[in-house]
């Protein structure tokens, strides 16, 4: 294995030198990490997605030769509920495989001091033992519903590794468990499930409706991390992680999804019933982190309470979506 040297970004001088480029950087995540990296005083560009198309080489190389990076933050994908996934499983896999490999290949190439993928809890195995531990990732295949997302993903921790032997690349990987927070997408289709449930209860008081359905049986467990814990983690990476292994980024807990859906409508104040549709899948049974090597590594470690982030998401959600005018709802005469 070729060493890899510390580059030390977080020196005030560095951070003025260094040019970083984040992928994705006016997606949900990135907007975070773009915002935290230039509170710390770093210089940073962000590829606009219309004038650069990652799954293209060429258009890849021309990004370079642009902003002509020293580090790259690679935040760029396609992703989305079970839904979407179980609806676009070719995509999931093709556009997020193509754009990590082609960027991570051109990054090479060019000679970058840095680069930071970012991976998915997907990657883990359907049945990994709980709290999932760095070393599991391999132990299986992944909840069959988004494994071709998590597989794609996790073909990058590879390649990361593989060029780090071969080239002294300094490719680091980081594995985010699921996300929310303000910003979120509340789209109904392709959503994940915390925007998803805050849109069906905030629609559903609105709508004076008497209950919502929620896709599964409600046994799952999943564990969520606040949008801008997760940005800090990943800057905090950026700064100071040069390790070849994967570092897990978590809150550290879980919660199930019962549960889950429980807080979001106390948060909401929607007070109908819950009906649960087991015809539709529960993805993973569990999830949760070990979150250890994050904190050991770079000192990173979760700030905000789930019920917080929760008020926070929810805030947001009804002073940008939740407050509309109604219009009446024509239904035809009875005869």
């Amino acid at each position: 294995m070729v060493e890899i040297l510390a580059i030390g970004i977080g020196n005030e001088e560095n951070k003025i030198m260094s040019k970083i480029v984040v992928t994705g950087g006016t997606g949900f995540l990135g907007t975070h990490v773009v915002k935290k990296l230039r509170e710390r005083g770093f210089n940073v560009d962000v590829p606009q997605h219309a004038n650069h198309d990652l799954r293209h080489r060429n258009e890849i190389q021309a990004m370079f030769r642009m902003y002509e990076p020293d580090i790259v933050i690679h935040l760029a994908a396609v992703c989305g509920g079970i839904g979407a996934n179980q609806k676009s499983p070719g995509k999931f896999f093709y556009d997020n495989l193509i754009m990590g490999l082609e960027m991570i290949d051109v990054a090479r190439d060019r000679g970058v001091e840095k680069f930071v993928q970012v991976g998915t809890v997907c990657a883990y195995p359907k049945h990994t033992p709980v709290p999932f531990k760095e070393e599991d990732i391999w132990n299986g295949y992944p909840e069959e519903t988004n494994a071709p997302y998590g597989i794609a993903k996790k073909a990058l921790l590879v390649q990361c590794q593989a060029y780090r032997q071969q080239y002294g690349m300094n490719a680091i990987y980081l594995v985010p468990v699921n996300l929310y927070g303000p910003g979120d997408n509340f789209d109904a289709f392709t959503s994940h499930v915390i925007p998803a449930l805050i849109k069906k209860c905030v629609d559903a008081k609105k709508h004076h409706d008497d209950g919502i359905v929620v896709w599964g049986t409600g046994a799952a467990s999943r564990e969520f991390l606040y949008v801008e814990d997760c940005a800090e983690a990943i800057v905090l990476a950026t700064e100071k992680y040069n390790g070849a292994e994967p570092v897990n980024i978590g809150s550290g807990s879980e919660i199930v999804m019962r549960d889950l859906v429980e807080v979001i409508k106390k948060a909401t104040g929607f007070e109908g019933s819950t009906i649960y549709d087991a015809s539709k899948p529960d993805g993973q049974p569990r999830r949760c982190l070990d979150t250890s090597r994050a904190e050991k590594a770079f000192g990173f470690k979760a700030s905000t309470s789930f019920e917080e982030g929760i008020r926070k998401t929810v805030a947001w959600y009804e002073s940008n979506f939740g407050r509309e005018v109604l219009l009446p709802i024509l239904r035809p005469k009875s005869k």
